[in-house]
């Protein structure tokens, strides 16, 4: 897609967003991924937006793209979508533009771009989950092979991902250089994509295990080298937390103008309830929270776009995004009163969708611990 245009993407959003935004409740209901929603948003170039021109992306800045993800989020409703887009640029894209070699790239990154490919990531393990440097799956050497046995869980998009890029052990040295990331397409031997996990959250993101039983690969695979997995992991989460949690600015941006009409245009006690002061506070605050983490998002991207590492940055924009999404969920929730917790309002899966933020893309305990360290605590 030639002279693909941060404008334009945003263009063909709106343009799909009635047809994807139609039926995700009943799709919530029924924690339905749905395949030809995924293609349409492919069609609109939002997955080829960083990756290099050359493997059929547009170039785009990181800015750019965080631009990009606050539209989409203001406008399609299916946050489980949404979340499942965000994962797949940076588990996959992000991590094979910076650091695959030129053939993973030239191999893969064209449908990681078009979206027929769906790419995902395998890092925590049942046993360790936010303790990494701990994670019990190994890569063993072998002339020029890599066999991986591994056990991992909560794999975003990881039921019928074609790609994953699985973080394993491959030395017993304690330490960042320990790990080590090899990507695993699907139909490799001993590789086994799923079950799928039920879960209350982003009920349309699908959601799984991914277990490695003498999973032989050439080292060719690998990503970045040999004992580079943390630097990576460190990086593909900072894009991670970006993307996922801007397109979380604009769905809250989207749920404090559903709010506003209502408290305008509802009746109580002979008055509309934006007379009065304790409703006035209520929004407000709405307001300050996704203002505040807004601009904690555009900080963090802006120091990382210009060659920075932005740890801390991405920390508090991450913690600060979490928490005031759960926050004004809950508000909105309470502000449209009895009607807040039916289903067809939409209100209520908006709480449910926002439980995982202080979870996913590194527990916010381990954002205020990388806060911590930076304050030399």
């Amino acid at each position: 897609m030639e002279g693909v245009t941060p404008a334009l993407i945003r263009e063909r959003i709106a343009h799909i967003a009635p047809t994807v935004n139609d039926g995700y409740l009943e799709r919530d209901r029924a924690a339905a991924f749905s395949m030809d929603h995924w293609r349409a948003l492919a069609g609109t170039g939002l997955f080829g937006s960083c990756l290099p021109e050359e493997t059929g992306g547009h170039g785009h800045s990181l800015t750019e793209l965080m631009q990009t993800a606050e539209f989409l989020g203001r406008t399609v409703h299916d946050a489980g979508l949404n979340f499942s887009a965000a994962t797949h640029l940076a588990s996959t894209g992000f991590a094979l533009t910076r650091f695959g070699s030129a053939e993973l790239r030239s191999r893969h990154l064209p449908a990681v771009a078009d979206g027929t490919s769906i790419g995902c990531h395998a890092i925590t393990e049942p046993g360790t989950g936010s303790d990494v440097l701990s994670m019990s799956a190994i890569g063993r050497f072998d002339g020029d092979h890599i066999v991986l046995n591994a056990s991992k869980t909560y794999v975003t998009n990881g039921p019928l991902a074609d790609l994953a890029v699985v973080y394993v052990r491959t030395s017993d040295t304690p330490g960042p250089l320990s790990l080590t990331a090899v990507l695993v397409p699907r139909g490799t031997p001993g590789a086994r994509f799923g079950p799928m996990l039920d879960k209350g959250t982003l009920r349309t993101s699908p959601f799984g295990e991914l277990h490695l039983d003498e999973c032989r690969l050439p080292q060719a695979n690998i990503v970045g080298g040999a004992g580079t997995g943390f630097l990576i992991l460190d990086q593909v989460m900072t894009w991670e937390i970006l993307i996922a949690f801007t397109i979380n600015v604009g769905e809250m941006r989207r749920r404090l103008d559903r709010v506003v009409e209502r408290v305008v245009t509802r009746q109580q006690f002979g008055r509309p309830l934006s007379a009065f002061q304790g409703v006035q506070n209520a929004v407000v605050d709405m307001h300050i929270a996704i203002e505040t983490a807004g601009q904690a998002l555009r900080t963090a991207g802006e120091t990382v776009a210009s060659g920075g590492r932005a740890t801390a940055e991405t920390a508090l924009a991450k913690i600060l995004t979490s928490e005031a999404n759960l926050r004004t969920a809950q508000a909105a929730v309470e502000l449209f009163g009895g009607e807040g917790v039916l289903t067809e309002t939409g209100m209520e899966i908006s709480v449910r969708d926002a439980l995982g933020g202080p979870i996913y893309s590194g527990s916010n305990a381990v954002q205020r611990q990388k806060i911590a360290k930076a304050l030399g605590l």
